[in-house]
C-alpha cells in the first residue's frame, strides 16, 4: 500500500483506518490461532514419556519366557496332531513378532507422529493466512463478524481444548503402545489390543483430516456464494473438526468397546451353556 501524501490523502486515510480496525480486530485472535496451528502441525513431544515406555516394555519382557515355554510345551504336547503342531508354530512366530514389535515400539510410534506432523503441515500450507482472520472486506462482512465474533472466538477455543486433549493423548500413548501390540499377540487379550491400537491411530492422525477439511473450506469462500459470508465459513469449519475429532477419538472407542463388550458376553454365555 503506498504511502499517505497530499495527493491521495482522501483515498489513504479510510484505507489506514479499515487496516487499523482489521488489526485491532485480528489481534485478540492470534495467539487462539497459533497455539491450533501449532497444536494441528507441531509433532508430539514423546521424549516426556520415554521412561514410561521403557518401565512398561519392562514389565511386558517379564512374560516373553513364559509365553516362549508355553508355546514348546503346547508344541511338544501336540504329538501326532498336525493341526494342533501348526497352531503351536504359528504361536511361536506370533510371539516373536510380538517381541520385536514390542521391543521397536518406541520408534514405530515416533515415526508414525512424525509421518502424521508431516502431512498436515504440508496440508496447512495450501490455506492462505488470510483465511483465519476477520476482514473488512464487505458490508455483509462486517456485520456478520460484529455479530459472530464472539462465537468465532469461542470455537477456536473449543477447538484448543480438543486438541490440547489429543496431544496429552499422543504423548502418553507411546507408553500405551507396546501393551496394545502385547495384547493384539495374544489371542484372549485381542480384541482389547485392537481397541487399543486403534484408539491411538485415530489420534495421531486425525488431524491430517482435520488440515484436509480446513483446506477445504478455505477454498468455498472463493466462490462468490460465500464470499460475504466468511466468518460463517470459517465457524462451520472449526465445528466440523471439533465434531470429527470428538467422534473419532471417544465415541468410536465406546462404539467398539460395547462391541467387544458384546462378544465377551456372549462368548460367556455359550461357555455357560
Amino acid at each position: 500500500m503506498a504511502e499517505c501524501g497530499l495527493l491521495n490523502l482522501a483515498s489513504c486515510l479510510p484505507e489506514k483506518f479499515f487496516e487499523y480496525l482489521t488489526t485491532l480486530l485480528n489481534t485478540p485472535l492470534q495467539p487462539l490461532l497459533s497455539l491450533t496451528k501449532d497444536l494441528l502441525s507441531t509433532p508430539v513431544d514423546l521424549s516426556l514419556f520415554s521412561s514410561l515406555w521403557a518401565i512398561m516394555v519392562y514389565v511386558l519382557s517379564m512374560f516373553y519366557a513364559f509365553l516362549i515355554i508355553y508355546s514348546g510345551f503346547t508344541f511338544i504336547i501336540s504329538g501326532y496332531d498336525a493341526r494342533k503342531r501348526e497352531n503351536a508354530k504359528e504361536w511361536l512366530r506370533n510371539i516373536i513378532i510380538m517381541i520385536i514389535l514390542v521391543q521397536a515400539s518406541y520408534f514405530i510410534y515416533e515415526l508414525a507422529v512424525q509421518l502424521g506432523s508431516i502431512m498436515t503441515s504440508t496440508t496447512l500450507t495450501l490455506i492462505s493466512s488470510n483465511f483465519f482472520n476477520l476482514t473488512l472486506d464487505s458490508i455483509i462482512n462486517i456485520g456478520l463478524e460484529m455479530l459472530l465474533g464472539v462465537f468465532y472466538v469461542l470455537t477456536l477455543f473449543i477447538t484448543c481444548l480438543i486438541l490440547i486433549i489429543r496431544y496429552a493423548i499422543v504423548a502418553i500413548g507411546v507408553a500405551l503402545f507396546p501393551l496394545g501390540i502385547f495384547f493384539y499377540f495374544v489371542q484372549p487379550l485381542k480384541p482389547y489390543g485392537v481397541l487399543l491400537l486403534h484408539f491411538l491411530g485415530v489420534a495421531v492422525f486425525v488431524t491430517f483430516l482435520d488440515g484436509i477439511l480446513l483446506v477445504g473450506f478455505s477454498r468455498l469462500i472463493e466462490i462468490s456464494l460465500f464470499a460475504n459470508t466468511k466468518i460463517l465459513v470459517m465457524i462451520s469449519a472449526f465445528s466440523l473438526i471439533n465434531a470429527v475429532m470428538f467422534f473419532l477419538m471417544f465415541f468410536s472407542i465406546l462404539k467398539a468397546a460395547f462391541s467387544m463388550g458384546t462378544k465377551i458376553a456372549a462368548l460367556v454365555a455359550k461357555v455357560a451353556v
